[in-house]
Parts: structure tokens; sequence; C-alpha cells
């Protein structure tokens, strides 16, 4: 095997082993950051190792016994200089963490507490997002900065404050147990959806799917899934996400414009992504959804439907009612009278949008004029319709949504 290969070998199996060995060293030292080190000097030492020695049977286990050999050696050197400490009279507070509870519900897997830490809410969203997909997607930091559209030395300082914020707030390695886990939970949901969500629709740039991050967010999910089956959110969100995914080929066009759902191709939705994701939905059980199997059900019902005429929106309105009322939303409201409008007319749509108007969370959201643009348009009310899809396109910080937009204000014209 050439040098140039066995480098090759090395950090395709370190991408797809590095959070499993961050996991297993983060138990023995207790800190992401170190563990995250002590993965990176092992994929090291198989870069100048293995070009000579020839890559091993199992590389993913090569890596992991280095990083935890030299995780317990960091721990000894530890050990070591704590007695020595303690040897000439200082005193050295050294307070272990309590033991986890054995709880029936307990889940002692090192990659789930990984997710746990990573997506710990003494951290913002902006640091919980940067560090999930460093340690748990294996993405650089200078992938990820491309990704969010931001410098690679903002996500660098980003990751490294969320890391010492962690361990100045001593956040234990652990699954969270009891009422704690429910909260915890949350964040973590939050964080792979808000992935997915900006590799589906970018907030800003030139393009307006990523689905490098999509999938990154979809691999999460369903790895969380394994892990936590009992959990009916976790196969929601799964849902949710494959559903979702299984649209994305049709999103745009040859020249990467925007491509509405009423006008995209369903023969190329992903049929392996929609039965995924069907099967997910029926995971989570009969009921009461949360938000994201809600989610997942709207999405169910897109899917099914053979064309975009064949759409059940009355179920959709129905659905979007059941998660307003679950978690009062303008966003959401503003879904549901498009729901409405397709159930029940433009009319019935565009009173509901009205009484949004005023909304301050909706204040800059490109997508409530953008609506309101659409209903007045079905409507006849052209110059009323075009003035919205221009302050639309004003609103969105994305160059594919507001050639879209533009190009629907000048398609609003009045007649003659």
């Amino acid at each position: 095997m050439t040098a140039a290969s066995a480098t090759e070998t090395v950090e395709a199996v370190f991408r797809i082993e590095s959070a499993r060995i961050i996991a297993g060293v983060a138990r023995i030292v207790r800190d992401v950051g170190i563990a995250e080190e002590l993965a990176q000097d092992a994929l090291v030492a198989a870069l100048e190792q293995w070009p000579e020695s020839g890559v091993p049977d199992k590389p993913g286990a090569w890596l992991m016994a280095t990083a935890k050999h030299r995780a317990i050696d960091l721990v000894r050197r530890k050990e070591t200089y704590a007695r020595k400490l303690a040897e000439v009279g200082r005193a050295l507070e050294d307070v272990s963490p309590p033991p986890e509870p054995s709880e029936p519900d307990d889940i002692d897997d090192d990659l789930l507490r990984l997710i746990f830490t990573a997506c710990h809410p003494v951290l913002a969203t902006g640091a919980r997002i940067a560090l999930t997909l460093r340690l748990l997607g294996g993405l650089t930091t200078g992938e990820i900065a491309r990704a969010f559209l931001s410098s690679e030395s903002t996500v660098a300082q980003r990751i490294v404050r969320a890391k010492r914020s962690l361990a100045k707030a001593g956040v234990p390695f652990e699954v969270p147990y009891g009422s704690d886990r429910a909260a915890r939970l949350d964040s973590v949901l939050e964080v792979i959806y808000l992935i997915f969500n900006e590799g589906y629709s970018a907030t800003a740039g030139d393009d307006l799917v990523r689905p490098a991050l999509c999938e990154d967010a979809l691999r999460l999910a369903r790895v969380l899934q394994g892990l936590m089956p009992a959990e009916s959110e976790v196969h929601g969100l799964a849902a949710l996400l494959e559903l979702q995914a299984s649209r994305i080929p049709t999103r745009t066009g040859p020249y990467g414009e925007p491509v509405l759902l009423a006008d995209q191709n369903r023969s190329r939705w992903n049929r392996l992504l929609i039965r995924r994701g069907i099967e997910s939905l029926h995971h989570v059980g009969p009921g009461p959804y949360g938000p994201y199997a809600l989610q997942a059900a709207i999405a169910a019902c897109h899917a099914q439907a053979v064309t975009y005429e064949d759409t059940h929106w009355a179920t959709i309105a129905a659905l979007y009612g059941q998660l307003v009322a679950l978690i009062p939303s303008p966003v959401v409201e503003l879904n549901r009278a498009v729901a409405v409008s397709m159930a029940e007319g433009p009319e019935a749509g565009l009173e509901l949008v009205d009484a949004l108007v005023d909304e301050p969370a909706l204040k800059d959201y490109h997508l409530l004029p953008s609506v309101r643009g659409d209903l007045l348009e079905r409507l006849g009310r052209t110059d009323e319709a075009r003035a919205e899809f221009e302050r639309a396109a004003s609103l969105t910080r994305n160059a594919r949504e507001r050639e879209l937009l533009l190009e629907r204000a000048s398609r609003s014209v009045s007649g003659p």
C-alpha cells in the first residue's frame, strides 16, 4: 500500500469511527475536549505507522485502543502527580461524581453520553450545533464553517469556548436520568432538527439546499433512534427527517433554482426514505403525538399523495391545529394558514395570515409576505401580491429564494 492510499484509508476510517472513539475515551477522562485531543493523537499515530506497517485488520479497533491507552496513561500521570502532592503535605480535593442510580431506563452507552454532553443546555444553540457536528458528525472546522457560511476562525473559537464551558460547568459525562432526561432530550432533538433545517432550506448564501448537512442530521437521528428506541419523539424526529429528505432531489432545478412543492416531480421522490419515514412514524405509537411526530404526520400526508391535487389538505390543516395547540408559534400558525387556504380557499387563509401581520416575531420573516403574496395572487389582487413578493425578496438572505420571489413579483402584473 502506498503512503497516499494509507493516508486516505486512515482519514476515511477516522471519519467513520471518530464519534465512537471520542465517546469511549471521554468515559475514561470525563472531558470531551481532552477526549477529542486524544482521538486526534491516535489519528496522528495511525498516519505515522500505517503507511509502513499496513492497515490493521480492524482499523477502527486499532484507533480506539490507541486512544484509550493514551487516556489511561494520562489518568495515571494525573493520579501519580496527585499522590506526590499528598506526600509533601498538599491537600488535593478530588471528589468523584456520584454514581448514576441503577434505574430500569438507565442507558449505558458511551455514544449516547457524548450526544447528551455535546447538546447540553448550558451551551448556546450555535455552540451546541457546532460541537455536535465536530464531535458526532466528524466534520472539520472548515467544513462546519462552509456549511454555515461562517469564518473558520469563528467556528473554531465557538467550539473551543463550548468545550471550556462544559468543563467549567462540570457537566458530567452521562446520560441524564429521571425527570431531567426529557428536558435534556429536547435539547438533543432540537440540535439535530436545526442542523437538518439549515441543510434543507439554507437561511443564507447562494444555494437553497445543502444536502451534506441533511445527511449528517439524518445519520444522527438514526443513531439516536437506535440508542433510544423507547422514546416516541426520537422516532418522530427520525420519521420527519426521512420524509423531508425524500424530496430533496426535486426541490431545485438544473441550475439550482427553487422548485415549489406543487411543481415537483413526485416520481423522483425517494421511495426508500418515504418507506423508512412511515415505518419510523409507526414506531411512535398510538399517541398523543409530540411536536416532531405531528410534523412527521404532516410530511407523510404530502408523501402519500400521488399528485399535488390529491393532497388531503383538511387533514394537514387539522394536524397543524394540533401542533399550534401543543407549541403555540406564529410560524406554525402561518403554516396552518397555508393548509387552510388549500382546504377552504384563499380567503380563509388570508384572514389567518392578516392576523399575523403585526406579530413581532414575524417582523423580518420573509415567508410571511411570501405567503400573503401567494394568497393575494390567487385572489386576483396582483398589485398587492407584487408588493408582498418584493418585500419578501428584500427580507430573505438566500440568493435563490430572492430570485424566485422577484420572478413571482414580475409575473404579478395587473391585466389591461
